[in-house]
């Protein structure tokens, strides 16, 4: 069986294709073409309109509104695209949550969980 691309819902003159021969790890032009692609959006998103500390926050409450916000975003797909390719270490990219340069589902909070259910 073979899958088929997806296909981005952004326009592709937007983010010109990576060149291959630029180690996308290490190389700052990446983030220079998504800062280009967000110039020439013309729209405001979530990312440079929120404060940025919302986006590497340490509640998962607070993780959870970075996530919700992404979600309105025209280059969503890209950012995280981008953020898988260099390995982010940690921070919402694209609507979703890296913590070691790996995706996470969850913030969990910090500590052990209770034993025993609060009643509220």
């Amino acid at each position: 069986m073979q899958l088929k691309a997806h296909t981005p819902s952004v326009s592709t003159d937007l983010i010109p294709p990576p060149d291959p021969s630029e180690d996308s790890l290490t190389s700052p032009t990446a983030l220079t073409v998504l800062d280009d692609a967000i110039e020439n959006l013309g729209v405001a998103v979530p990312c440079r309109s929120y404060d940025p500390e919302v986006f590497f926050a340490e509640s998962p409450a607070d993780v959870e509104y970075a996530k919700s916000l992404c979600q309105t975003c025209p280059l969503r797909e890209a950012c995280l695209a981008g953020a898988k390719d260099r390995r982010e270490p940690w921070g919402v990219w694209g609507g979703e949550l890296f913590v070691q340069g790996v995706v996470v589902a969850r913030k969990r909070p910090r500590g052990r969980p209770r034993k025993n259910p609060v009643s509220a």
